[in-house]
């Protein structure tokens, strides 16, 4: 069996779970690819899951309304054993990322982290991740009874319906009491495609001049063609954005059909957290910029009459 294990945001399915359903698939090894699903209130997101899975575990608990690394890595191993898994996906999301190593221990399984390829190679399972901010391809091979994979977000195509929808199965956990407990969360609320969503993602630099040319720029273009947006280190450091929008070594890694650059120099930090989307488009009125190194596209000029010119184009 190839476990998947379910990453949801609001009561839907994200889309690193289609992808990570594509990894499995592509990966060449025996077994049903199963995707479970931890939560609570979680049918609406089961059923979701059902048209790309083969089949679907649904752990529906009290316990698991809210996210805990530890109850996550005692539900997946749980599962994991029962179920006799011989491959767990894993996201590499924050919470992904914390986890997975507890459940590759838990089951004295070798783990691969951040793999953006999976492929079969006899009993051992070779997998691909970038290394020195993504300027080599690594190639890694893990061989045991159980493999633990954490599979980086944007790396495979979102898997599509089979057309036959998966049978849903409801599972018993033996939770450990809680060692950790939530007492407050607090939601970013926008309008906008999250970062990890988004096809397009439009991020701007601190050649953007200000926080309110920001918003007026960098947002105003977002909202124009309907993209997530993004901010450099800097940007964030100095304040002007939260850093959820933070693209880059230290923040988020996106990998959308076209990255805007807007007013952004091209830090290699920042490269490597963007340097695999498929178009990359930058603004910048320093024609020896970085970024240009990595363009698809580049116009030297002033964000300032270049971006509302955009926008203005976008709207029409």
């Amino acid at each position: 069996m190839i476990l998947i294990v379910a990453e949801h945001t609001n009561g839907k399915l994200s889309k690193s779970t289609l992808e990570m359903v594509s990894a499995a698939r592509s990966a060449g090894r025996e077994g049903p690819i199963t995707v479970l699903v931890l939560g609570q209130g979680v049918a609406a997101i089961a059923n979701e899951a059902a048209q790309v899975a083969d089949q679907v575990l649904v752990a529906d608990h009290a316990a698991l309304a809210q996210y805990n690394a530890e109850l996550w890595a005692a539900a997946t191993t749980q599962i994991a054993q029962e179920g006799e898994a011989h491959t767990i996906l894993i996201g590499g999301s924050r919470s992904g990322r914390e986890y997975a190593p507890r459940v590759a221990v838990k089951l004295d399984a070798p783990y691969l982290e951040d793999a953006i390829s999976l492929q079969a190679q006899g009993a051992a399972l070779r997998a691909q991740r970038y290394t020195y901010l993504a300027r080599v391809t690594e190639t890694v091979e893990a061989e045991g009874a159980v493999v633990v994979v954490s599979v980086k977000p944007g790396s495979f195509p979102a898997a599509e319906a089979t057309g036959a929808a998966g049978e849903q199965y409801d599972v018993d956990l033996d939770l450990p009491a809680a060692r950790v407990q939530v007492t407050g969360k607090t939601v970013e609320k926008t309008s906008r495609v999250p970062l990890g969503e988004a096809d397009v993602v439009v991020t701007g630099g601190r050649g953007v001049g200000s926080p309110e040319n920001f918003s007026s720029l960098v947002e105003g273009l977002a909202d124009a063609i309907g993209a997530g947006v993004g901010a450099t280190r800097a940007v964030v450091d100095a304040g002007w954005r939260p850093y959820a929008e933070q693209v880059g070594q230290t923040g988020k890694t996106v990998q959308p059909k076209a990255y805007i650059a807007v007013g952004v120099s091209g830090a290699v930090q920042h490269l490597s957290g963007m340097g695999k989307s498929k178009y990359i488009v930058a603004i910048n009125k320093d024609a020896e910029a970085p970024i240009f190194k990595v363009a698809d596209y580049g116009i030297v000029g002033d964000v300032n009459v270049i971006v509302p010119a955009l926008i203005e184009a976008a709207r029409k």
